[in-house]
């Protein structure tokens, strides 16, 4: 089924696109140090405001103190074999979470059996605690707080795995997964009783109940969507290519930092209370940072409870 034709239309994003950004004061941009590679591709929250950051091809985990002090946290090994499919890189860091109690689990790819969810604790050297299809690409990961499970979205092999105590199966697969040319599932989050899933060439957010059954597009149009995050009920979504950093609700999808704010390849956000995060991996230009800055009080007015926004 085409994705056009799934759902009814409740807006036009296009009509609601602004240039505007929310920011109550000037973004502040933590620089990171491109020729080491630290190119950060998602983001975990300390409970005192510091960030976790994964450094995609580098194996290491930094660590963003709220004064902007950037230190590494954790190293996994780079394989001396490792092919990753698409970027063909030796080693790929995805996603990362904190679960209750410190521990971080980070997605790992490498194309070769390391290829995985780790367990990084602090004091301790990382754990692959589940393996994961060495031929996929492994991107974002979700934990479920209700049931300590994890999602990880992978962005080759049009499938989201479930890691439930070390047991991998397939939550959910099939086109709306899928990529075009390059990337599908990338962005993952569990949220009010379901798992949302962005796909990065189809330009999509797409649902999944945490109970079963059919997914659904609920966001259609966004661009090079990568990782987003939630505002109560509205979506918060780094568009990657396009320099953008939007909301998505039933107003349809306003832009809220750009370029001019230091966006440069935004790959992850976060948030919490009204502080957005944003990481910047510079792939293609620009310097890789971590923004912060506030959001406004008009920014997430409107809900995103699953319908259709094209």
């Amino acid at each position: 089924m085409r994705i056009k034709q799934i759902g009814v239309v409740l807006a036009t994003a296009a009509a609601f696109v602004l240039p505007a950004a929310p920011a109550l004061a000037a973004p502040r941009i933590v620089p990171l140090d491109l020729a080491a590679g630290q190119q950060p591709e998602n983001i975990a929250l300390e409970p005192d405001g510091s960030a976790d950051l994964t450094f995609a091809y580098t194996g290491e985990i930094g660590r963003v103190t709220p004064g902007g002090r950037v230190s590494v946290i954790a190293r996994i090994p780079v394989p001396e074999d490792g092919d990753v499919p698409v970027v063909h890189k030796r080693l790929f860091l995805g996603g990362i979470v904190r679960a209750p109690g410190g521990d971080l689990y980070v997605a790992v790819s490498t194309g070769t059996a390391a290829t995985g969810l780790y367990r990084v604790r602090p004091g301790a050297a990382p754990v692959q605690v589940a393996a994961l299809p060495p031929a996929g690409f492994q991107n974002g990961v979700a934990r479920d707080p209700s049931t300590g499970d994890f999602f990880v979205a992978d962005s080759f092999d049009s499938t989201v795995w479930r890691v439930s105590r070390g047991r991998v199966t397939a939550f959910a697969t099939g086109e709306l997964l899928a990529p075009v040319s390059g990337f599908g599932a990338n962005g993952i989050k569990v949220h009010a009783g379901a798992v949302w899933v962005s796909n990065l060439d189809r330009g999509t957010l797409v649902r999944f109940p945490l109970a079963g059954g059919p997914g659904r597009v609920v966001a259609t149009g966004l661009g090079p969507v990568d990782d987003f995050a939630f505002h109560g009920d509205t979506v918060v979504a780094a568009i990657n290519q396009e320099n953008r950093v939007v909301t998505v609700g039933h107003d349809g999808t306003r832009t809220i930092l750009s370029t001019s704010d230091g966006l440069a390849n935004p790959t992850a956000v976060a948030v919490r209370d009204d502080t957005v995060y944003v990481t910047d991996g510079a792939y293609f230009g620009g310097s890789p940072n971590l923004l912060r800055t506030k959001l406004a009080a008009n920014t997430c007015g409107a809900k995103f409870d699953g319908g259709v926004v094209e």
